[in-house]
């Protein structure tokens, strides 16, 4: 199988297709993990009227090994960590790890939601969108949060993801809705003839329309 996606507006106006019986729903809200996230759910804002932000989650790298994530922070003071290999360290070391990605959160949160009050969550359905789920811990570390604040029912979407993530994600979001899991899947940017980095300003453009 060759590219599915030209870019991800295009990826976004199919994944709309799939969440289509969302449409103007009073009860629905859209976040989007950034960067990559936020122009494919700008194009399902567009085409369901629905209102869009984004969901901050930072993946905890391990200390030696920074592409493991042994858990993520997510906004709220939300903290979620792999029981396993938390095990693995000392507690000065996951702090250490944990105060260096709370900067960057607080980073994004100044620059794309610029003191805006979170989002209200609690007894509303969520869709947590991203460009694509390759492991799924950026995602699942989203859900995680979003349980703890509340949320009435949390739909996880995704233009493309492995066939692994998708399952792992099933059991702790309500549903997943990915239009495509292809069998061999090396990474999400593989099913995109233009996966180019979004960057903050684009970003920021985006989440302009919703304020």
């Amino acid at each position: 199988m060759g590219k599915i996606f030209c870019d991800r507006a295009g990826a976004g106006q199919e994944l709309a297709k799939a969440l289509a019986v969302y449409k103007e729903r009073p009860d629905v809200v859209l976040l989007a993990l950034p960067r990559g996230g936020v122009p494919v759910a700008h194009e399902v804002a567009k085409a369901l009227s629905l209102p869009l932000d984004v969901w901050l989650v930072r993946k905890l790298g391990m200390p030696d090994h920074e592409e493991l994530a042994m858990g993520a922070i997510a906004m709220g003071g939300v903290h979620y960590l792999n029981p396993s290999l938390a095990a693995q360290l000392e507690q000065q070391e996951i702090e250490r790890v944990i105060a260096k990605e709370e900067i960057e959160l607080q980073r994004r949160d100044t620059l794309y939601r610029q003191g805006r009050p979170l989002p209200q969550l609690q007894g509303k359905t969520v869709i947590v969108i991203d460009d694509g789920l390759a492991t799924g811990a950026t995602m699942r570390a989203a859900v995680e949060s979003l349980r703890q604040l509340q949320a009435g029912r949390i739909i996880v979407a995704a233009p493309v993801g492995s066939v692994s993530a998708c399952r792992e994600l099933s059991f702790i979001a309500d549903e997943v809705i990915c239009p495509y899991a292809p069998e061999n899947f090396y990474g999400v940017g593989q099913w995109y003839a233009d996966f180019s980095q979004t960057t903050d300003k684009e970003v920021q453009d985006i989440l302009g329309h919703y304020r």
